[in-house]
């Protein structure tokens, strides 16, 4: 060191100048090769931090998978709770608490292994007790479940404490799709009776396993609760989730939670029409969609309104009706055109049925009736003489009194007017439309939705088994064939096999046009921009836009590639 100090005194002026040049320039350089090594070798990842404030519409209710009914309820279920499978925004299934799964030969008995090391919020191991325990509460008849049908019929034993097995009556392909509801813990809930079960404070201060556990709750003045506060469950099989707060706000109405989004109280939201979503979108939130698994149509029934049995009818009524003007005009684009039972959002990534083309044409369906024999009468209504009766053109659409289902219907009772029908639409509020009309098969033509699952089981919508109340056939569907390949369809674990039925079955009600298939509705979700990692992918239910939310994340950091966080197996 003195004999560096000695040399540097040494140097002339102009020496010492250059000296500090070649200096400044060597740190200047190492710094440089050190940040292009940095960026070479390292990588921004997400780290946990942040907080995300949503707003859903409704009491919460039960937070429990066994007796969720709300949308807001199963929302914080789907946070809170974990089940053996998870559905993935691919569409797909892949374990959640379940280690691994197996399907025997015949379809019958669906045996499950538990991975190692899991635990429930409260610190309490997970076993197969408390599989068996979630579907015997789920089973009991006292309870209520909504999701009981699911597991009527089933036989669950406990192989060890790891190992839990399912025995089906009979072939069920769709099953392992219920394998998905949350486990709840035997330990909290053991000792409850039924009654006490229904109103257990555990339904609203929940213990699960799920990504996220309960911080804290804010109450209102009745004590109701109204604020959830979430935070990640370090121990959650699948990773612990990067955003350290997510607050679940409830309001009672649409109008209320839009004006909080407004103020800025909440970040999130979804549950909300077209014509708001556009409306109120701020400049740091963006607008998330997909396609719901929804089929909205018009169902057409034959026996209450004989005209509809003329083939030529139904197929100019179909060609008459224009799909993608009820989009834009009653949904503002936020759809999808179908023409077949099946929507989009129904299938997994990746998979495909054949479709056809939704073409409209007045003069097209005008053709098509008068080649059948149709003549105007005085007041342009279609007639037609068979025998020696002459019947009109003459139908009544009915529907709820849901604001876009009413514009929809007066939307094609023009274009059929068009053709030369005689169309009245009917308007009834939920509940009496369900009781008074859709149970007992009182309707000309229905306008309705209807929800399709993941598991793409369409026998309960389709089948003629279900073409009388309580079934779910609103066309009073009858098809021998159909019937036979939907009895098939169910059985098939092999999913393009099942596509392949299902592509059979679509080409049947193209022929028979039992109902005309107009729309799959827009999931739409508004999320602030700095939220990355999200993939909303499929969603079936409100619920699963959170399937994805243990790779959501706020704040990140660079941080060499190997040591980058894997995801869990």
């Amino acid at each position: 060191m003195n004999n560096l100090k000695k040399t540097l005194h040494s140097f002339s002026f102009a020496e010492k100048i250059i000296f500090s040049f070649f200096v400044a320039l060597f740190i200047g350089s190492s710094l440089y090769v050190l940040s292009i090594i940095n960026k070479h070798f390292s990588v921004q990842v997400p780290i946990e931090g942040g907080t995300l404030t949503e707003g859903v519409i409704g009491y919460v209710g039960f937070i429990n998978p066994v007796l969720a009914v709300t949308d807001s309820g199963r929302d914080l279920t789907e946070l809170i709770y974990s089940g053996l499978m998870k559905a993935t925004s691919a569409g797909t299934l892949v374990p959640e608490l379940a280690e691994s799964y197996n399907i025997s030969d015949d379809g019958l008995n669906y045996t499950f292994v538990l991975k190692n090391n899991i635990f429930f919020h409260d610190g309490t191991p997970i076993t197969a007790d408390d599989v068996i325990f979630t579907i015997q509460k789920v089973q009991d008849p006292a309870l209520k479940s909504p999701s009981k049908p699911n597991w009527d019929g089933v036989t669950v034993k406990k192989i060890d404490d790891r190992t839990v097995s399912f025995t089906l009556a009979k072939p069920y392909a769709p099953f392992l799709e219920n394998t998905t509801l949350g486990i709840i813990p035997k330990h909290i809930w053991k000792n409850a009776s039924d009654d006490e079960f229904t109103y257990s404070q555990y339904n609203f201060e929940p213990i699960g396993s799920g990504p996220y556990k309960l911080y804290s709750i804010e109450r209102n003045s009745s004590g109701i609760p109204q604020n959830y506060d979430l935070v990640p469950f370090d121990k959650y099989p699948l990773g612990s989730p990067y955003i350290s707060h997510i607050i679940v706000k409830s309001f009672t109405n649409e109008k209320s939670m839009i004006e909080a989004y407004q103020q800025g109280d909440i970040q999130s939201m979804y549950d909300i029409s077209p014509q708001v979503a556009k409306s109120v979108s701020r400049r740091d939130s963006q607008i998330y969609t997909t396609s719901l698994p929804r089929v909205f149509g018009i169902f057409f029934n034959q026996n209450e309104a004989p005209v509809l049995a003329n083939k030529e009818v139904r197929q100019a009524l179909q060609l008459a009706t224009d799909r993608q003007a009820i989009i834009d005009n009653v949904l503002g684009g936020y759809g999808a055109v179908i023409t077949d039972p099946i929507p989009p959002g129904a299938l997994p990534a990746g998979a495909d049925l054949p479709t056809t083309v939704a073409s409209t044409s007045i003069d097209g369906a005008k053709k098509i009736l008068t080649g059948a024999g149709w003549t105007p009468d005085a007041n342009g209504i279609m007639q037609k003489k068979i025998g020696k009766s002459t019947i009109a053109l003459r139908l009544s659409i009915s529907t709820s009194d849901t604001p876009e289902l009413v514009q929809a219907a007066n939307m094609v009772k023009v274009m059929w007017q068009k053709i030369g029908a005689d169309v009245s639409v009917k308007i009834f509020e939920t509940g009496e439309l369900n009781q008074s009309v859709i149970r007992p098969r009182k309707y000309d033509a229905l306008l309705f939705g209807e929800i399709i699952g993941r598991d793409l089981d369409l026998y309960a919508f389709w089948h003629s088994s279900g073409r009388l109340d309580p079934g779910l056939n609103i066309a009073e569907y009858v098809n021998v064939k159909a019937d036979k390949i939907l009895e098939n369809a169910r059985t098939i674990t092999d999913m393009q096999k099942r596509l392949d039925q299902y592509a059979a079955f679509e080409t049947e009600v193209r022929n028979d046009i039992p109902a005309i298939f107009l729309y799959a509705p827009d999931f739409i979700y508004i999320l602030p921009k700095n939220i990355q990692g999200v993939t909303l992918g499929s969603v079936t239910t409100p619920s699963e836009r959170f399937s994805s939310v243990s790779d959501w994340y706020i704040d990140t950091e660079n941080v060499w590639k190997i040591f980058v966080r894997t995801a869990p197996n």
